[in-house]
């Protein structure tokens, strides 16, 4: 049985051709396959291509261990899975973990939604102070003075 290929292109005109078993990790993606909305391209107007090749990278690897064909037990081929993961996300910096994050919900792509979210509380938010959080995130205050004091009285144990 011959391997049926989808054709991607991102938003800035770049093609990229996967197997379909690959390109239907996005929920967004089979629906339009499933629905026959998909001609011979698909155009992801949300997409830029750095981060398309970095989500194909991302789906290749999963369904390699999805389908078995990573090599060994299901259990050590979840860790290699884990492992895999930890080291794509921190190859990547700040600004392509949120690029790829929204990349992820777009194209519906829950396990990739998961792994970018967990990793940016993980590494940018657990164990650091709000003050922290808004430097790491670029949030910037949008309460007086006064109102933040009266806020950190109110609401004490979120400050500690």
């Amino acid at each position: 049985m011959s391997k049926k290929n989808i054709v991607l292109k991102s938003s800035d005109a770049m093609i990229f051709e996967v197997e379909e078993v690959v390109a239907l990790q996005s929920e967004t993606i089979a629906y339009m396959i499933e629905e026959d909305c998909a001609s011979n391209t698909i155009p992801l107007a949300n997409v830029t291509g750095n981060i398309l090749a970095l989500v194909i990278e991302y789906w290749k690897k999963h369904v390699i261990i999805a389908d078995g064909d990573g090599g060994g037990s299901s259990s050590s081929s979840q860790e290699d899975l884990k492992s895999w993961d930890a080291q794509f996300m921190n190859d990547l910096d700040e600004q392509k973990i949120f690029n790829l994050m929204l990349a992820a919900h777009f194209l519906n792509i829950k396990t990739l939604v998961d792994l970018t979210c967990q990793f940016v509380v993980d590494t940018m938010i657990k164990c650091k102070t709000v003050e922290e959080i808004r430097r790491n995130l670029n949030i910037e205050k949008d309460y007086t003075s006064e109102e933040e004091a009266e806020l950190r009285r109110e609401n004490e144990w979120a400050f500690k």
